[in-house]
């Protein structure tokens, strides 16, 4: 004898197995998006963080060729007459970083982005470094800079990924702090040797990576570089 009471249960049983596949497959998707996101996002930042490390590479070794005497002639050799300390004096504030002033500036990257790096840095004197100015200050698209380094010969994939990182540019500024005490440590057993300290001068680089893309990043970091005045 059939039960009347069991009559449509096959439809309703799935139609409610129906919903319940459906609410995990969209749970999924939306799971899935917000990973992919987040690892877009995450990927983002760890490359406008390794352009941020660019940019205080650069301004290292801005200071140290200064120091040790710039790079000239082909071949190059160092021109050791004109080693120096730099001073604040290379490149005025005004504000921020003065466009007509700053080597190697891409224009309408400098206007798009204004002031990001410079704001990106709460702890700055702005009073005295906009009166004083600053050693050496610099703006440049890292894409160009690493496609301009392939060879025109060079693999399609590097300079694919150069034009992929178009977007990413790195700025940097130096200023200089004053003098600081410079320790130069050895491991000579001769006899009368020292760790004595000698002066030294220091010199503060403020560097960022910006990514220029629809998700708009800074990441600023800074150093500091202390060389022996003699």
């Amino acid at each position: 004898m059939k039960n009347k009471n069991e009559k449509g249960f096959a439809l309703v049983l799935s139609l409610v197995l129906l919903l319940v596949m459906s609410l995990m497959g969209g749970a999924l998707i939306v799971i899935s998006s917000v990973d992919h996101r987040n690892n877009n996002s995450s990927d983002d930042y760890q490359q406008t963080f390794y352009v941020a490390e660019t940019a205080l590479l650069e301004g290292e070794k801005y200071i140290v060729n200064q120091f040790l005497g710039p790079w000239t002639g082909n071949p190059a050799t160092r021109d050791t007459a004109s080693r120096s300390l730099p001073s604040n004096d290379g490149v005025k504030f005004v504000g921020a970083m003065n466009l007509g002033n700053m080597p190697n500036a891409q224009d309408s990257f400098y206007q798009d982005t204004g002031k990001n790096c410079y704001n990106s840095f709460e702890d700055l004197d702005r009073k005295k470094l906009e009166s004083s100015g600053v050693v050496r200050a610099e703006s440049s698209n890292f894409g160009k800079l690493l496609k301009d380094a392939f060879t025109p010969d060079g693999s399609t994939d590097e300079r694919d990924e150069a034009d992929k990182l178009k977007n990413y540019f790195y700025e940097f500024f130096i200023y200089r702090i004053g003098k600081a005490p410079f320790r130069g440590y050895g491991s000579s057993v001769k006899k009368g040797a020292n760790n004595k300290g000698v002066d030294g001068m220091a010199y503060r680089i403020y560097g960022c990576g910006i990514n220029m893309s629809s998700d708009k990043m800074v990441v600023a970091l800074e150093s500091l570089v202390v060389l022996p005045t003699r």
